[in-house]
């Protein structure tokens, strides 16, 4: 016996070019608080060396305030250019984090000046 179910057509999936938006801006809230926390972490534990506060409870790799202080930095960081992409606008990082493979893409190519273009016209 052979049953056939008839369902009906659905969406048509579209192509997006920014297709997790929604998880982008979701990660990026949640890295907030985190960054905060390693932040406070981090300046809690320059204080102890200090002798403003009591002592730190970490102990291991984790009992320097260097690490904790990077560690909120990398964060924000993180969180900052995941809201930006959430958001849809561009998701541009520095220049010195940006890794080059060979040539750049076209679209980060600067365009070349007026200048440069009338001269190469003109040859």
């Amino acid at each position: 016996m052979l049953v056939r179910i008839r369902l009906q057509p659905g969406r048509q999936v579209a192509r997006k070019q920014r297709k997790n938006r929604r998880l982008a801006l979701a990660f990026g809230a949640l890295l907030i608080p985190a960054s905060l926390m390693a932040y406070v972490l981090g300046f809690w534990r320059l204080a102890s060396d200090m002798g403003l506060t009591g002592e730190f409870t970490i102990n291991g790799f984790f009992s320097h305030w260097q690490i904790w202080i990077a560690m909120a930095a990398v964060l924000h960081l993180g969180a900052t250019v995941l809201s930006r992409y959430g958001r849809g606008a561009e998701a541009l990082l520095p220049r010195f984090l940006t890794f080059r493979l060979g040539t750049l893409p076209v679209a980060l190519e600067t365009p070349p000046s007026n200048a440069s273009r009338t001269e190469t016209r003109a040859s």
